[in-house]
């Protein structure tokens, strides 16, 4: 196979392959001798059909498989040979490509446009300055989150009186016109119910005054206009939630309540072990972990600033009719009014890429397989600790990584998140940073107002496969 390179200018190019028989020939032969042998056809015994027959039924099949096989792996190799950096995939080129006559034709010739990825200088050092924000965590968000682990290591005590935060246990019976109870009505024994959850004020208050023992006849409809919820409850389907109505009896039977856990040692050992044993080293711990978990969210913060001053900044030029057909000819749901409308939105993602990918190519950045097993165990430990769970076993953090990576979705997720943060690292410690200390409430405002400025110049986003090979 021949593959000729005619450029158009330094963006564009057209791939010209020249494909002869013996190129294919073989593989072909070889390919109905396999069909020949395996072919049923009636009339005839197990590899035995003429070859004739075999080719007539089988041959076009073969030679456009193979034909497709040699275009896509010559492509693959010539790119890798000739270190070509490329934008999106070859397209079809619409002026030299002709109809294939599988029947007469023996040599093939296929052209293709590629887009190729542009060269631009790229200057980062200490005369770069950027805002690096440091979120101080001050003493209400400390107490909130003080707040938030005794509500998670709460104890559920029994109670007399009823609270909006109650959960009542009881037995439940429907109620005919009169108060009274039919044979045939619904009834459920050990019903579970909570105060917090009933819509109507008025039905509400009825439980809030009630106490240990007490009936209490409310309007079911109106207390839960939900239908998943009073299906729920009763132990019906939603079919016959949909047509109930009118009032049902509960007899309470069980108050109980969840009442967060004491400031005390014993919380602080649950939350951090056995090392921390006072409300002040409590305090500490947990200012470190919400400034720990905050420093994430400067990393982003300074992320997104470099993102967006060198997509602006740096002079980079694409071949933009290419790509737009590229779009639309890989992409069924994109339209040319659509394309045209994020354009500029997938360009500057498009340019970010670029810019991570000459750094990353002039400074040897690459991500081991070590870094995306870490990556995915520190994805896991933050998953427990919203459960409450702050320390596993490192063998089990191994398995449960290990397993989450077999999905090969999930560990490109992790090695494009690993390979993005070790870019920003460098560009960190290359510029210079102004450090600035800022509150929670602050931090907020700038991404509300990075949001806004965001959302005035893009829409919606169409998310694309690989934009360079």
């Amino acid at each position: 196979m021949n593959i000729i390179k005619e450029s158009k200018d330094t963006m564009n190019a057209v791939l010209r392959l020249k494909i002869e028989k013996n190129d294919y020939a073989d593989r072909v032969d070889n390919l109905l001798k396999d069909y020949r042998r395996k072919a049923k056809i009636d009339g005839f015994r197990p590899g035995m059909a003429p070859v004739g027959m075999i080719k007539k039924m089988y041959g076009k099949h073969v030679l456009l498989d193979e034909l497709n096989k040699i275009v896509s792996d010559g492509l693959s190799k010539y790119f890798v040979e000739e270190k070509l950096h490329l934008l999106g995939d070859p397209i079809p080129n619409m002026d030299n490509n002709s109809p294939l006559d599988l029947d007469n034709q023996e040599e093939f010739e296929f052209s293709f446009d590629i887009g190729l990825a542009p060269e631009f200088d790229l200057k980062i050092d200490k005369s770069l300055i950027y805002p690096y924000y440091k979120i101080q965590a001050d003493e209400k968000v400390v107490e909130d989150q003080i707040s938030r682990y005794a509500s998670r290591y709460s104890t559920l005590i029994q109670t007399e009186d009823v609270s909006e935060k109650s959960i009542l246990k009881g037995d439940l019976a429907q109620l005919d016109t009169a108060g009274n109870m039919p044979e045939f009505g619904i009834k459920k024994e050990k019903a579970t119910l909570s105060p917090s959850v009933i819509q109507d004020e008025n039905e509400k208050n009825k439980f809030l005054s009630a106490k240990l023992g007490t009936s209490i006849d409310f309007d079911i409809k109106k207390a839960f206009p939900n239908n998943t919820e009073i299906s729920s409850m009763l132990s019906i389907t939603k079919e016959a939630a949909e047509s109930l109505s009118g009032s049902f009896r509960m007899t309470v039977t069980e108050i109980t309540e969840y009442v967060p856990h004491e400031i005390n040692e014993d919380l602080f050992k649950s939350v951090f072990g056995e090392d921390v044993t006072s409300e002040e080293t409590f305090k500490v711990k947990i200012k470190e972990e919400i400034e720990e978990f905050y420093s994430k969210e400067s990393d982003y913060k300074f992320l997104f600033d470099v993102k967006e001053n060198m997509v602006k900044s740096i002079n980079i030029e694409l071949p933009e009719t290419f790509l737009k057909r590229w779009l639309t000819s890989t992409n069924k749901d994109l339209t040319i009014e659509k394309v045209e409308k994020e354009f500029p939105l997938f360009t500057n993602d498009l340019k970010w890429q670029l810019i991570k990918d000459k750094i990353s190519r002039d400074n040897e950045i690459k991500v081991s397989e070590n870094e995306i097993l870490d990556a995915a165990k520190e994805s896991l430990l933050l998953q427990f600790k919203q459960y409450g769970i702050n320390s596993i076993p490192e063998e089990s953090l191994i398995k449960y990584a290990e397993e989450s990576l077999k999905k090969d979705e999930q560990k490109q997720k992790f090695l494009e998140a690993k390979y993005e943060n070790k870019v920003i690292d460098y560009i960190k410690n290359a510029v210079t940073l102004e450090q600035k200390e800022i509150s929670l409430d602050g931090f907020n405002k700038l991404f509300a107002i990075d949001e806004v400025n965001e959302h005035n110049h893009e829409h919606e986003h169409t998310d694309d496969c690989e934009h360079t090979h």
